[in-house]
């Protein structure tokens, strides 16, 4: 395949997506690219300012752009509901899920407003939760669902027995889990929608090392001269770190249960296409006791 770019995104008239973590970053470009191609978009996040201000981008960009903002805060469980109930109550069917939003390596534990690790409560378990309760409009739309993951999910482990890291918190280790989780969540859920007929392809994608807020704010950010000397070798911009998420949302033939990323520089950067699966995302027995745990967590039960 030649390098594949946003223009590539096939027409996406009359389709419906929502991305997560939508006001900035890769969230923000990925739904600039779907409203560009004439997708609605919800912006769906926790701050109206930013998510004024993310619509007002858009729409210079895209004058006659469909795009709204949707409250949802990712770290508490209620306004997940209240989000995918305003969405139940519109029953338009949903044809574009992107599950982007998360935090990355919080140098002190931190909870959400259910009491969850707040890296394992963002990255994962809501999403996990949004995607149950909008499971009716993501079969009625037969869905492409796109979980974000990333490189760290090599080495990651699922710790079962404590799944919030409330005994030996360390940032990295739980950021791993939380990406290996979501790896393993897109390829599970492609596997219960194989068996239950609900007719969605299920996928994941990486951005590589996008040059973003959430890389430079975490432990150890890249700043000062080293960042500036570095940064353009080893990264590249949000809006190229969104290529894989806008093929695994997009590319009509996106293999279900499949993987998305950059395809330079061991993954780092480069035109997206498939990435490497780490074996542990593929542990069916992990997997099918992962779900049943976020079942039990979330209250979320698909069925």
């Amino acid at each position: 395949m030649a390098t594949w770019t946003t223009d590539d995104i096939p027409d996406q008239r009359g389709r419906l997506a929502i991305v997560t973590g939508a006001t900035g970053g890769l969230g923000l470009e990925t739904a600039l690219a779907l409203a560009g191609a004439g997708a609605e978009v919800v912006l769906a996040g926790r701050n109206p300012l930013k998510g004024d201000r993310a619509e007002r981008m858009i729409r210079d960009r895209h004058p006659h752009a469909e795009v709204r903002f949707g409250l949802a805060d990712l770290a508490d469980l209620a306004s997940i509901a209240a989000f995918g109930d305003r969405l139940l109550a519109d029953g338009r069917p949903i044809d574009i899920l992107v599950n982007n939003a998360g935090v990355m390596a919080l140098p002190r534990r931190e909870t959400t407003a259910d009491g969850f690790e707040r890296q394992f409560g963002v990255n994962y378990l809501s999403h996990f939760a949004l995607t149950g309760r909008l499971l009716p409009l993501l079969t009625a739309g037969r869905a492409r669902v796109v979980q974000l993951s990333s490189m760290a999910h090599h080495g990651g482990r699922i710790r079962l027995d404590d799944l919030n890291h409330a005994h030996g918190y360390r940032p990295w280790p739980v950021y791993q889990q939380s990406k290996l989780a979501m790896l393993m969540f897109a390829v599970e859920l492609q596997r219960r929608s194989d068996a239950h007929g609900w007719g969605l392809t299920s996928v994941a994608a990486h951005p590589g090392v996008a040059n973003t807020d959430l890389m430079s704010n975490g432990p150890g950010g890249l700043t000062g001269f080293g960042a500036r000397l570095f940064l353009p070798l080893l990264t590249h911009s949000a809006a190229a770190g969104a290529l894989p998420s806008l093929m695994a949302a997009t590319l009509p033939d996106a293999t279900p249960g499949g993987y998305y990323g950059p395809q330079a520089l061991g993954e780092w950067r480069g035109p997206p296409g498939p990435a490497r699966v780490d074996p542990a995302a593929r542990d069916p027995e992990v997997a099918r006791r992962l779900w049943s745990e976020s079942e039990r967590l979330t209250g979320v039960r698909y069925g």
